[in-house]
């Protein structure tokens, strides 16, 4: 047998690109936040995690800038050897004391944080329990790791007490949950999860990649529900709010130096740039000192949601500057995105197995930055398309 026959025989994505209506990888010739622009065409952005509007922030982008001119583009090397800065460590313990935590650790990406943290914290005696609608990179992590895995139903909280008391008391046991859900943009039911978390003497992780910078005044879904010091540990990334890339996990001094010591995905990846962290750095400055854009994208997306919600799309449960619009088929999916795309407007199209059968979404998000206009136009095209293919 071949190893390539798979390969040779994958034809999803081509049927899609025969029928004109292929998604993805699109080469943008400019970005420069709200709007974009595509052989030569400007198309207002409405599916960037940018929820701030930072990465053209004129402050951010100079200490990028600033920081390659000191350090140059690369540090060549891994942490755990000849790749940490002292700006590293800076921004470690920034974050640490952004999100209320004793020490802060930071990875390579936001998808080897959760590799390295899940996979270092599993042995075989352990379990970890995540919600069924976890990102894929929760999920890769538990794998990665020797335990076992449940799962339990999106924000379940019956399910999950029946999962955490079906396993035995001397189990290691980790809850890990998105705090805002990327997909769906509700959030995770801490309030009632973490009393369930202490009953059944487990931890808890949340993942607040997209709650970080929007949710609980900009510092995430546990400050959101007043909840900072019940968190075990608190999970982000730099390529959203804090406009960059890498992410970091947060946690007790012990647990993250025993994280920093074991995680396979920190100890043999490259460190980020200076530049990254410097920029991240500046962008928690921003955020501390700007708190009217944490407001300002948060009242788009309640606009967004009530006037989608008025013209009969079916938006879920959001709760947040991310808005899907539920269309439930794969064409009619594709379809509806090249009809907002060719009028202007560039959205996510999410189809299965990314999400179940009968949920197919246009994943819709939205930025601090954006002007009124670009929000009426936005709600004008969703309006005619919508109509145009009879989903509303």
């Amino acid at each position: 047998m071949d190893i390539f026959k798979k390969c040779r025989e994958y034809t999803d994505a081509k049927a899609v690109m025969a029928k004109g209506i292929y998604p993805y990888f699109l080469p943008l010739t400019e970005n420069e936040g709200t709007e974009v622009v595509y052989e030569g065409k400007r198309i207002i952005m409405c599916g960037s995690n940018n929820y701030l509007g930072l990465t053209t922030h004129p402050k951010v982008k100079e200490a990028a800038i600033k920081a390659i001119e000191r350090f140059g583009t690369s540090c060549t090397g891994s942490r755990f050897l000849n790749g940490t800065l002292e700006l590293h460590e800076q921004l470690e313990k920034e974050l640490a004391d952004f999100v209320g935590k004793e020490e802060a650790l930071v990875f390579s990406t936001g998808m080897q944080t959760n590799l390295g943290t899940i996979s270092s914290l599993m042995t075989r005696d352990d379990v970890v329990i995540l919600d069924k609608e976890d990102h894929a990179s929760i999920v890769d992590g538990a794998r990665l790791g020797y335990g076992k895995i449940e799962r339990f139903r999106h924000n379940d909280i019956e399910h999950l007490e029946r999962v955490l008391k079906s396993i035995p008391e001397n189990n290691g046991k980790l809850v890990v949950v998105d705090g805002v859900f990327s997909m769906g943009g509700d959030l995770a039911d801490l309030p009632q999860i973490l009393p369930l978390v202490k009953k059944y003497g487990a931890r808890i992780m949340v993942d607040d990649a997209h709650g970080m910078g929007v949710t609980g005044g900009g510092k995430g879904t546990a400050h959101e529900f007043g909840m900072d010091d019940d968190v075990d540990l608190i999970m982000s990334t730099f390529s959203k709010s804090f406009a960059s890339l890498w992410g970091f996990i947060a946690g007790d001094s012990d647990v993250v130096h025993y994280i920093k010591h074991t995680a396979r995905a920190l100890i043999f990846s490259a460190s980020i740039p200076a530049s990254n962290a410097a920029s991240v750095l500046e962008a928690i400055k921003v955020i501390r000192a700007e708190p009217e854009r944490v407001d300002r994208v948060n009242a788009i997306g309640e606009t967004i949601r009530t006037e989608l919600r008025r013209m009969g799309f079916n938006i879920g449960d959001s709760v947040t500057p991310i808005v899907p619009v539920i269309i439930g088929d794969d064409t009619l999916t594709f379809m509806t995105w090249k009809a907002l795309f060719e009028n202007g407007v560039f959205v996510n199209p999410v189809v299965s197995p990314a999400v179940p059968a009968g949920q197919q979404l246009l994943r819709t998000s939205y930025m601090a930055t954006q002007t009124d206009e670009q929000i009426d136009k936005v709600l004008q095209v969703f309006e005619k398309v919508g109509k145009d293919l009879a989903i509303i």
